[in-house]
């Protein structure tokens, strides 16, 4: 499988972590090392940026394995460009999933305060990687701004109900110059695997692996379901056909 380039880091796994709603810390490190994923975002909210032994980020401090803070709960732009610059003191990083939702009951992102905020931390040095909806008219104009990867949404955060806006997804896919990585909705292995068919450079899963009734097993399930889907990809999957096509030749042999 072909390795994953963003911005000055290389990834071998293409499965992306998120590390809310396990039951216990344990629960979430187990599912981390069970889905050999390189790359873990933590909410800023649920860190504890006074100590340098926060509990959260205690389990979180394996090799290979890197932070990305979000900015889930920010309602605009200012509260996000300064939770960022927050996040870069604490955890020592430039990297930031870019988290704008100001309604609470469905978390949608907020296109223009993302965009507005992408615009800033890019003067500012951050590498970007924006939560928003797929939107492929916002991908070109965030791609414009600066942004290291965009995060499409498959479906609403935590509904688990996969790939509803695959006919936008796709057109993303085809356009950007930059890595689409597909992030929340996503409710089994099977969508991360199609997403990766379909030729996603990432997905990236929380609460369908968080809430699964064995968190680290579900990981090592969508670990193979994503590495399938891009082994698939990468092999080019064949035309989808109309009509019946013979898989072997239609020869005159039962004629006497």
């Amino acid at each position: 499988m072909q390795v994953l380039n963003i911005a000055d880091k290389t990834f071998r796994s293409r499965l992306f972590l998120g590390t809310g709603k396990f039951g216990t810390p344990q629960q979430m490190e187990e599912a981390v090392l069970a889905s050999q994923s390189e790359l873990v975002t933590v909410a800023l909210k649920r860190v504890d940026l006074t100590t340098d032994s926060d509990t959260l980020l205690a389990h979180l401090q394996h090799p290979g394995v890197h932070l990305l803070p979000n900015t889930s709960g920010a309602r605009n732009a200012r509260e996000a460009v300064f939770a960022a610059q927050l996040a870069r003191e604490a955890l020592e990083t430039n990297w930031l999933k870019l988290e704008i939702h100001p309604d609470p009951k469905y978390l949608l992102p907020d296109a223009i305060e993302t965009l507005k905020a992408t615009e800033e931390l890019a003067k500012l040095g951050f590498v970007i990687l924006p939560y928003i909806h797929a939107d492929p008219v916002l991908c070109k104009q965030l791609e414009n701004a600066g942004t290291a990867a965009v995060m499409p949404l498959g479906a609403p955060i935590g509904t688990n109900k996969g790939l509803r806006t695959f006919d936008f997804l796709e057109i993303i896919i085809e356009q950007s110059k930059v890595p689409v990585i597909i992030d929340a909705g996503i409710g089994a292995p099977s969508d991360a695997a199609k997403a990766m068919e379909m030729g996603a450079d990432a997905v990236l899963v929380n609460t369908a692996i968080a809430v699964a009734g064995n968190p680290a097993k579900m990981a090592n399930a969508f670990r193979l379901a994503v590495e399938a889907g891009r082994e698939a990809y990468e092999a080019k999957l064949g035309a989808v056909l109309q009509h019946a096509q013979a898989s072997s030749p239609l020869t005159s042999f039962l004629e006497l």
